[in-house]
């Protein structure tokens, strides 16, 4: 069935009719997003370039904003497993010019905001500095009660969960680490307030959907498909947030299938918060763009914009959302 939007109570809420008919009420006023590697690097973007509206940011193995500097060569050079070599000044000052030209929201809006940032001492993949550089970037920004840096748990580079993946010292696929640490709840508990706790089995449903029609034009450097898990309260038409997962490199489902959606441990939060999650999808490719690994755009594959509201991905990515949840008049 085809998916339709209606607005039912106000400008903050709506209702979408899903693949089977569920009616869904979602609360858009505000937005979480979170993210691994170059989903991390995604998360990040997307926070600054919609800070008026993303107020819940999670953030594992990843550097600042604009670290590439539009440049694959200055991303492996500065913003991998190198230190990066960017001051504070070199970190805000594409920022400030992005924001004096309107093409992210105001600075000013990240004090607002809660960040957790993780990087485990065991990674090999991102180097100490530049995720201490993620770090000062948001501490300029946040006052200290409102950011948490978590650098002191031997993971590899991956998402830690309580029982799923490979070792934990490791970096290697699904990148999904069996750690006994609940990553998905350290970061989930620290950017809302007072959850209920995490389900030993989810209830809810994982929705595929069609990026490239909610995405609209820009989502062409994205997957054809993309999910969202849906708790079966909301399921049930109660009242819920939207918060969005970036994947990291090689963890799309062209690469390891749905592994990285169902066992990264956030839909086992979800499922009693009220909280629907958006998995976007990248996909794999050898042309132009060139994205062997099907990571996200933090380096400029996609376009010089790529870290702004103009960004192709940032756009599409937006635009899903909106789709979800569409402000439309009563009476249209």
């Amino acid at each position: 069935m085809k998916k339709t939007t209606l607005l039912i109570l106000g400008s903050l809420t709506s209702v979408i009719t899903n693949l089977d008919a569920t009616p869904l009420t979602l609360d858009t006023q505000k937005i979480a997003v979170s993210g691994l590697s170059s989903g991390g690097y995604m998360a990040n973007q997307f926070h600054i370039a919609h800070s008026k509206w993303v107020d819940k940011v999670g953030i594992m193995a990843a550097g600042p904003y604009y670290c590439a500097n539009n440049s694959i060569k200055e991303a492996l050079e500065k913003c991998v497993n190198k230190s990066t070599e960017n001051t504070d000044k070199d970190l805000h000052r594409q920022a400030n010019i992005y924001a004096k030209n309107g093409d992210i929201d105001p600075l000013e809006n990240i004090a607002n905001s809660k960040v957790w940032l993780l990087r485990g001492n065991k990674d090999t993949t991102i180097a100490p500095a530049v995720s201490k550089a993620l770090f000062t970037q948001y501490k300029n920004w946040l006052n200290e009660d409102q950011l948490k840096f978590v650098t002191d748990q031997p993971f590899g580079h991956h998402f830690p969960t309580l029982a799923n993946g490979t070792k934990c010292h490791v970096s290697e696929a699904p990148f999904i680490g069996n750690c006994n640490y609940d990553g998905a709840g350290e970061m989930l508990n620290y950017l809302y307030d007072s959850l209920a706790p995490r389900v030993t089995k989810t209830t809810g449903k994982l929705q595929q959907f069609d990026q490239h029609n909610l995405g609209g034009d820009s989502a062409q450097s994205l997957a054809k498909n993309g999910f969202a898990y849906i708790p079966s309260t909301c399921l049930q038409g109660e009242m819920c947030k939207v918060h969005i997962h970036f994947h990291g490199c090689q963890q799309n489902e062209e690469t390891i299938g749905t592994q990285y959606v169902t066992q990264n441990g956030i839909n086992n939060w979800a499922d009693n918060n009220h909280l629907i999650v958006i998995y976007p999808q990248t996909k794999n490719s050898m042309f132009m763009p060139l994205n062997p690994q099907g990571c996200w755009d933090w380096w400029g594959y996609t376009d010089k914009k790529y870290a702004t509201k103009k960004g192709q991905q940032v756009k599409a990515i937006k635009n899903m959302v909106n789709s979800f949840a569409a402000k439309i008049k009563l009476g249209e």
